[in-house]
């Protein structure tokens, strides 16, 4: 039996144009981590339910582990890695850590990417809703009121209050 012939892929990655060769069935989140060094982006299930390999592709959130590689061409992704300003942490990275938001860290970079993502589109989140969009991401340390809290001063901080 044969080889899959690898498949060339361009896209931008946190805005700089990319390429790397993957395997037909090889998903997203396992090409960034294996192809790219890109480890922040963490496979939790690889089913979708728990939100550690959420990624931005073209402005939509997305589970890494959904996607096959292949259907990055041409594509824009962002991930946890494109959070932060260089040294300057994003204010949700920021606020995770000044709310002790964080322990094990698998579920970390998929709550800043899904994070910074509602408050972009949302700056004012209620806590109902900051609850909701965050409902696909699972962490099984914190129990949840610390990263509500800290989205939601995260929030206050890029509102300028």
């Amino acid at each position: 039996m044969s080889n899959p012939k690898k498949i060339h892929v361009s896209t931008t990655v946190n805005g700089e144009p990319c390429e790397f060769l993957c395997e037909p069935g090889q998903v997203l989140s396992n090409a960034l981590r294996n192809n790219l060094d890109m480890t922040g982006t963490k496979e939790g299930c690889s089913t979708g339910d728990c939100g550690a390999c959420s990624v931005m592709l073209d402005g939509a959130l997305v589970c890494s582990c959904l996607v096959l590689a292949a259907e990055a061409e041409g594509r824009t992704i962002e991930t946890v890695e494109g959070v932060a300003d260089g040294n300057a942490l994003h204010p949700i990275q920021q606020k995770l850590l000044e709310h002790a938001a964080l322990q094990c860290g698998i579920c970390t970079p998929g709550i800043v990417v899904a994070a910074k993502s509602l408050l972009e589109r949302h700056p004012d989140p209620s806590e109902e809703e900051v609850r909701y969009y965050l409902a696909g991401n699972l962490c099984r340390c914190t129990g949840y009121d610390k990263i509500i809290r800290a989205v939601l001063d995260a929030g206050t901080v890029m509102r300028g209050e």
